[in-house]
């Protein structure tokens, strides 16, 4: 399925000129502006924009008043109306004056990557809550940025930068724009709780929760399906899916855990999108083993791994089990994999298409979710040790020793940490 593609006021696809600022801070920072440029492409195309050009224009600060300088903005506007050109798209966050002068300056729509990012999830949002959750990060952002947009919130028809709250919404004034954003988080308050009473269910219940995260395009939703056979969306494009989805996996041991499908991660991920998915993003911090998938036939793998592992450290996940999945070794070729981790407890490499990968991936999530395996020996009397035991984990083997009972168990690790220390003293030493 591709990208929809949204016209311009003249009925025209949005044709946009990419423009990146490389400054001496983000050459030493960890994102290879190559590569954010390159990922700016993808995004662009993505939403259903065609890409004339790319250009970049290294200074040592930003322009306050025209970002990448006046005579920088004298050079796109030069090459926008030979090419053609409807829109100048940034890499980096613009102010609101700086797109105001960008505007005069260029006599283009301009975009800069948050408002990219956020149009993309505009247009996947397809659930009540991620229509919900993308209207108020949209409108966090434009908020400060109001006297800025004046020919953006002008513009008729759709197009990038327009899709999500709709013109309307965006030209009313400051006081009902920050009524509607309160409205908005007290919608997300009421699917918090809703979230918060499915949790307390599911601790109850002792079903285990496992979370699937990673880079967008990482490959996670094929995973889903194809361990779960789940009907779900998979595309080979950026933030194919936004709302999260939930299934069924059953282990090797015939035990059944739920396993959720996440949104992707990027660089430079807008704060006020982590912000209003907060609610959604907090099931990684219930689950209680989380498979970071990494695409293994990426030039950028090891720059994407840090960007996963830095929003789990923002979500306060960072702390939790976690078993890395190197996806996409059919596409990665034979010197790739030698550059991959050895496999160990923590890490293996697959691909989501072989049936032998997905019975060992079963079995590892099972082994992480799994405890230690023990040995009890409880008076035969007592049933509720017993009882105990079976809530407790697996139970492999037993024997009847007398007045004793002899029973190996394969420990749940969840269970044994909450009830494990009413069993403790009666673990047979090795």
């Amino acid at each position: 399925m591709r990208p929809t593609t949204y016209d311009t006021e003249d009925g025209l696809r949005d044709r946009a000129i990419l423009v990146s600022l490389v400054t001496p801070d983000i050459r030493r920072g960890s994102a290879d502006p190559e590569h954010s440029l390159q990922e700016l492409v993808r995004l662009a195309e993505t939403a259903g924009v065609e890409v004339l050009t790319s250009l970049t224009q290294h200074k040592e600060s930003p322009d306050s008043k025209w970002f990448i300088g006046k005579g920088k903005a004298g050079e796109v506007r030069a090459l926008a109306e030979e090419l053609g050109a409807t829109t100048a798209i940034f890499d980096q966050e613009l102010s609101g004056a700086q797109v105001r002068n960008l505007e005069q300056t260029l006599d283009l729509k301009i975009i800069d990557r948050t408002q990219l990012i956020l149009d993309i999830f505009a247009q996947r949002a397809k659930t009540r809550e991620g229509i919900i959750q993308v209207e108020l990060a949209q409108l966090s952002y434009l908020l400060p940025r109001l006297s800025g947009h004046g020919k953006n919130l002008s513009r008729l028809g759709g197009g990038i930068g327009t899709r999500g709250p709709g013109e309307s919404k965006l030209e009313m004034d400051r006081r009902h724009i920050r009524r509607r954003i309160s409205d908005l988080k007290a919608l997300l308050d009421e699917v918090v709780r809703h979230r918060n009473l499915h949790r307390e269910r599911r601790k109850k219940s002792g079903v285990q929760q496992v979370a699937l995260v990673g880079y967008t395009n990482a490959g996670k939703s094929t995973l889903l399906r194809e361990l779960t056979k789940a009907d779900v969306y998979v595309e080979n494009q950026l933030f194919a899916t936004l709302d999260p989805t939930s299934r069924t996996l059953e282990l090797p041991s015939g035990k059944e855990v739920i396993l959720t499908d996440t949104v992707g991660f990027i660089q430079n991920l807008p704060h006020d999108l982590i912000a209003a998915f907060r609610a959604t993003l907090e099931e990684v911090n219930e689950a209680d083993l989380i498979l970071h998938v990494v695409d293994s036939s990426s030039p950028m793998r090891d720059e994407q791994i840090s960007v996963v592992e830095e929003i789990l450290g923002d979500l306060g996940a960072s702390g939790k089990p976690q078993l890395t999945l190197f996806n996409k070794i059919d596409l990665s070729g034979g010197p790739a994999l030698g550059l991959l981790p050895a496999a160990g407890p923590d890490s293996m490499a697959l691909s989501a298409f072989s049936a032998d990968d997905l019975l060992r991936l079963r079995q590892a999530i099972q082994d992480k979710l799994t405890g230690d395996t023990r040995t009890f020996v409880f008076p035969a009397e007592r049933g509720d040790l017993i009882a105990l035991a079976y809530r407790t984990g697996e139970v492999v083997g037993q024997e009847i020793e007398g007045d004793t009972l002899r029973m190996t168990v394969q420990l749940n690790k969840q269970d044994f940490e909450v009830h494990g220390y009413r069993l403790e003293a009666y673990i047979e030493p090795r």
